[in-house]
């Protein structure tokens, strides 16, 4: 019986050349980047989560103002008596070129709180608008050495300018006062008045510090802009004389009676003087006031805030 030999298949070897296996597509460097949870340094967050971060360095914002405050008078003999020194003396010039000399107290009541309240007022939103206008140009040091939300600095300023208000108005009391304007219930309208004129200056000083952070030339500029805004607004002399009897344009009429300056101004002088009364003021004072604040603060924090990956670069 023959016992058969199953052997395996002899193969031939296979001289094809070997097919390279698929390789993936290259990646971009946002999808290596996703891969590895990195993010780009710098780059601006969300509206929310800015507001969050601003809200969490809310000490270090009043700190800053309170430090600037300190040092402004810091070399000077008399150091903080010039926080109300300087607006006093302000005022005194004015009486002395526009009260007597030029006889714009004509027809006034209470010419000289009339006066110093329209000085003191226009004093916070002039010195919070240069303030902002070098809040980024003026602190590229501390802009590139640290990483914080950029809107502190302006924001910043413009509270410091706010806390030498409240020390001038010390001084505003003491005048109301003496020329006998008495105390009275309207003077709680004093902090809401701030409060809305608060927010209109720090959204311009905002919109500034952007401008000014590509433009510092624009620092220079400002002294005129706000010298020619400071004689529009009322600062030194009633509006309704000045108005009263001239024919001019009922557009002109209504962005006099609208300008923003003025309007606070109206509203802090009708919390503080009797003899300022509502006939004094445009219609909806309160609501045109309140308009401002939104439009300034809302917008301007917002356009700040769109440029807040380029601030200290370049």
């Amino acid at each position: 019986m023959s016992q058969v030999l199953h052997t395996p298949p002899t193969t031939t070897a296979d001289t094809s050349p070997a097919v390279p296996a698929p390789t993936p597509a290259a990646e971009t460097p946002a999808q290596l980047a996703a891969r590895y949870g990195l993010s780009v340094s710098g780059a601006r967050p969300s509206l929310v989560a800015y507001v969050r971060q601003l809200w969490a360095r809310r000490h270090f914002i009043t700190a800053f103002a309170t430090a600037k405050l300190t040092a402004q008078y810091s070399q000077a003999k008399l150091g903080q008596v010039w926080q109300i020194a300087n607006p006093l003396l302000n005022a005194a010039v004015y009486y002395l070129i526009f009260g007597l000399l030029m006889g714009t107290k004509k027809g006034v009541p209470d010419y000289v709180p009339f006066l110093v309240t329209g000085v003191f007022v226009w004093t916070f939103t002039q010195s919070s608008i240069m303030a902002g206008t070098r809040a980024i140009s003026g602190s590229l040091g501390l802009v590139r050495a640290l990483h914080f939300p950029r809107a502190s600095l302006p924001l910043s300023y413009c509270l410091q300018q706010l806390q030498q208000l409240l020390f001038s108005m010390a001084a505003l009391v003491v005048i109301l006062l003496a020329f006998g304007v008495p105390v009275a219930a309207s003077w709680l309208l004093i902090v809401p008045a701030l409060a809305l004129q608060f927010v209109f200056n720090a959204g311009v000083a905002m919109v500034m510090a952007r401008i000014g952070a590509k433009t510092p030339d624009i620092a220079q500029l400002m002294p005129f802009v706000l010298r020619t805004w400071m004689y529009a607004s009322g600062v030194m002399f009633s509006m309704d004389h000045i108005l009263a009897g001239r024919d001019m344009p009922a557009f002109v009429h209504m962005l006099l009676e609208c300008n923003p300056a003025a309007v606070y101004i109206d509203l802090m002088r009708f919390a503080l003087i009797d003899s300022f009364d509502r006939s004094h003021m445009p219609p909806h004072v309160w609501a045109i006031a309140t308009g401002w604040a939104l439009l300034a603060g809302v917008g301007g924090f917002i356009y700040f805030w769109k440029a807040e990956e380029t601030y200290g670069r370049g």
